[in-house]
Order: C-alpha cells, then sequence, then structure tokens
C-alpha cells in the first residue's frame, strides 16, 4: 500500500514550533542583547541585507554560516554564544559570555557587536540591553545591589517562575546607551529555565520598545487629527445650518473623509501591530508569575502604571480614527439624500414647466390649425369659384351667389381632410 502523501508545509510548520528554544545558561553569565529595525518600510524590507549582515559578524570570528532562508541561528563567536532571530520587522542578537565583568554591567561587554559592524545595520536600534546574571547570595546582598544599580523610582523587581530568580530592572537607558537588567539565580535552578528567565525579559523590552512605536505614531498625528475632527464639526454644522449650497459642502466633506481614510491606511499595520506586541508583552510577564520581592513594584505593576497608559492612548486614538471616519461616511450619505431630495424638487419642477409648455404648443397648435383651415378654405373656394363659374349663367346664378353656395361645403370638406392628416400624423 503506498504510503499517504504529506502537505508539502507540514515538517516546515512543526519545526517552527520548536525553532528558537530556550538557551540554556550556566551561572554566572552575562548577556548582551541588542534589536534592529529599518526606520521605515520594515515589514516590507530585504531579509536578505539582514542575513548579510548576520554573515558579516560571523565571518569576523571565522563562524559557520545559517542556512540562507534561516530566520534563526545559535553558534559560537569567540568566547560568546550568539542567537539570532529575524522577526516580521526586526531582528535580534543576544551574546551569551561565562563569568561577570568586575564593574557591573560594563558597557565594554557590548564590544562583542564591533562598532564597524554596528554602524553598517541595515536598520537602527529599537533596543539595547545589558543582562548581569548571578548567583543568589542572600536578600540583603541583593537589595543592595538593587539600591545601587537601579533608580529606585522606576526600579521593578520581582521573584519569578516559583522562586527560581529575582529579575530586576528599571527600564532606563543608562550613559552607555543601554538598559539594565539584573537576574539573581536560586542554586538549584536549571540551566534551561535560566534561560528561559533571560529570554523572556528580553521579549518583555523589546515588544515594549516595538508598541511603543504605536504610541510616538498617535503623537505625530495628533494635531492632524485634531485639525480633521474640527473640519468635520465646521461641516456638519453648516450642513445643520444650511449656511453654503448642499454640493459645496459635500464636495469638502468627501475630501475630510478620504483624508481620513489615507489617515487610516497610512497606521492601520502599526495599530495593528501594537496590539499584538502589547499582547506578547502582557503574556511574557504573566507566564513569569511573578511574586513582589522587598516590597518593590513588579515588572505587571510597572506596565500598570508606565506602560498601560500609552497603550490606551495608542487604543483611544485608533478608536476615534474610526469613529471620525463613521461620522463622515454618515455625514456624506445624510448630504447625498439632500442633494438628491433637492434635485428630485428641481426635476418636479422642471417637468411641470414642461407640461406647461406642452399645453401652450397645443393652444398654440389648435390656432395654427384653426388658421390652416381658413387658409386652405380660401384658396380652395377661390379655385372651386374659378371652375363652377361658367355653370353660373345656365344656373341663373351671380358670380357672388355661386361662391356663397360652395363656401360652407368647401370649408366642410378642408376641414373633415385636415383632421383625417392629423389622426394619420398620431
Amino acid at each position: 500500500m503506498a504510503p499517504i502523501l504529506d502537505h508539502p508545509l507540514r515538517y516546515g510548520l512543526a519545526n517552527e514550533l520548536h525553532a528558537r528554544p530556550f538557551p540554556a545558561l550556566d551561572v554566572p553569565c552575562t548577556a548582551v542583547y541588542i534589536a534592529i529595525k529599518r526606520p521605515k518600510g520594515a515589514a516590507a524590507r530585504d531579509r536578505g541585507a539582514d542575513m548579510a549582515h548576520l554573515v558579516a559578524l560571523l565571518d569576523r570570528f571565522g563562524a559557520p554560516h545559517p542556512q540562507p532562508e534561516a530566520t534563526h541561528y545559535s553558534g559560537q563567536i569567540g568566547r560568546h554564544t550568539i542567537k539570532w532571530e529575524q522577526h516580521t520587522e526586526f531582528v535580534t542578537y543576544t551574546a551569551f559570555s561565562s563569568g561577570l565583568s568586575e564593574r557591573p554591567f560594563d558597557p565594554a561587554d557590548f564590544d562583542v557587536f564591533p562598532a564597524a559592524w554596528l554602524e553598517a545595520a541595515p536598520g537602527v536600534r529599537v533596543t539595547s540591553a545589558l543582562l548581569r546574571i548571578a548567583p543568589w547570595a542572600s536578600k540583603e546582598d541583593a537589595a543592595g545591589k538593587l539600591k545601587e544599580w537601579f533608580v529606585p523610582e522606576s526600579l521593578a523587581a520581582s521573584r519569578v517562575l516559583g522562586d527560581a530568580a529575582v529579575a530586576a530592572g528599571d527600564f532606563r537607558i543608562d550613559p552607555a546607551g543601554h538598559l539594565r537588567f539584573a537576574i539573581f539565580v536560586a542554586p538549584d535552578t536549571g540551566r534551561r529555565r535560566v534561560g528561559r528567565i533571560v529570554q523572556q525579559v528580553c521579549e518583555i523590552e523589546t515588544y515594549k520598545a516595538m508598541s511603543m512605536l504605536g504610541f510616538a505614531r498617535v503623537k505625530e498625528m495628533g494635531a492632524a487629527m485634531a485639525e480633521m475632527d474640527g473640519k468635520l464639526a465646521h461641516l456638519m454644522g453648516a450642513m445643520r445650518q444650511a449656511e453654503a449650497p448642499a454640493e459645496e459642502t459635500l464636495a469638502e466633506l468627501l475630501e475630510v473623509s478620504a483624508q481620513l481614510e489615507d489617515m487610516a491606511a497610512q497606521v492601520a499595520f502599526r495599530f495593528g501591530a501594537t496590539g499584538a506586541y502589547e499582547a506578547i508583552v502582557q503574556q511574557r510577564i504573566e507566564v513569569l508569575r511573578e511574586e513582589r520581592f522587598d516590597g518593590r513594584q513588579t515588572f505587571a505593576d510597572f506596565m500598570l502604571r508606565r506602560y498601560d497608559p500609552a497603550m490606551r492612548t495608542v487604543k483611544s486614538a485608533q478608536s476615534r480614527l474610526a469613529a471620525m471616519a463613521d461620522r463622515a461616511m454618515r455625514a456624506g450619505d445624510l448630504l447625498r439624500t439632500r442633494v438628491d431630495v433637492e434635485r428630485s424638487a428641481q426635476n418636479q419642477m422642471l417637468l411641470e414647466s414642461m407640461d406647461r409648455r406642452a399645453d401652450l404648443q397645443l393652444n398654440l397648435q389648435k390656432t395654427v390649425e384653426g388658421l390652416s383651415v381658413v387658409a386652405v378654405s380660401y384658396y380652395a373656394v377661390s379655385l372651386a369659384g374659378y371652375l363652377l363659374y361658367p355653370l353660373a349663367a345656365p344656373l341663373g346664378l351671380s358670380k357672388g351667389e355661386m361662391l356663397a353656395a360652395i363656401t360652407v361645403p368647401v370649408v366642410a370638406a378642408v376641414w373633415w381632410m385636415l383632421r383625417r392628416v392629423r389622426k394619420r400624423l398620431h
């Protein structure tokens, strides 16, 4: 019996679920992380440029290349293990190294990514971070280091994954241009669980930064939205008070509606991506299973106070833009109805005017027909008189008596003939 055929995408889609496993990390270690995105058109970018940039880094260390169509890669470059991932709008590089630098969050740790290589990146930095993964010593030791390393008012710290570690960060950019995160790992935490915590912290920061691009876009378009909202309100007021001709108001309303649709089309992808990134941030925080540490706010608390208001602003702008477009559409429908009613009234007046003209033409036609009977009868009587004049003397009639005798029959005959001709024409 011949085996059943597989769908051509079966293996590729099944393997995609296992394509990005968590790294396995020994403690202590250091991680440096960067996310790169094109400023515009990132979703439709040339993915080959991303691959070429990765290959350029690997060639500096003589490391093997990934497959040409790969969207992820893990390998060794010098004393670092690198993890590369390609996403819809951005690519991420994470480099792990054993041990800790003497200076906490030393900018020199980022030298694994050479400056010249970074300058040649096919995009700009969305975020970058230094992560210090150290063994747990004591609560007092961890609390003291957090107070020393981070801004207290912004610091978020929590016990994660059932007390497997304490993760902390203040989401501020340090003088070297990086964010800082510290992870204090419990002694019995496995290598893959450590890697899971590190990756989730990196993803929280990355997707937070990406979703904030939607907030920045809302701030950019705020003035334009306010201006169009004012125009729309003015036009609807003009509609209510009939200050201008309906056709003129309709033309202005259609222009505003077109501008709104164009703006909605331009930001549709960014709004959709922002919603998706926000959901990922919330999901990544949720799976950390946070518990409060040393009375500090958790990552969830930080996002609730600092991040969620920005996301609500984006959602509000999205709803406002949709509502404005709907208002413009409804106003256009109402105005078109008014224009149609006015045109129907004008057409009715035109038809009535045409009926009056038709009546006048009919009366004129009847008048002309009457005159035609008189004119034709005059010539017919004259012709008949010339034909019958020789019979006047034998009949003992004068010419005048002869004309009088034939006038009535001739007029009647002419009238009958003209009426018959008119009936044939109709």
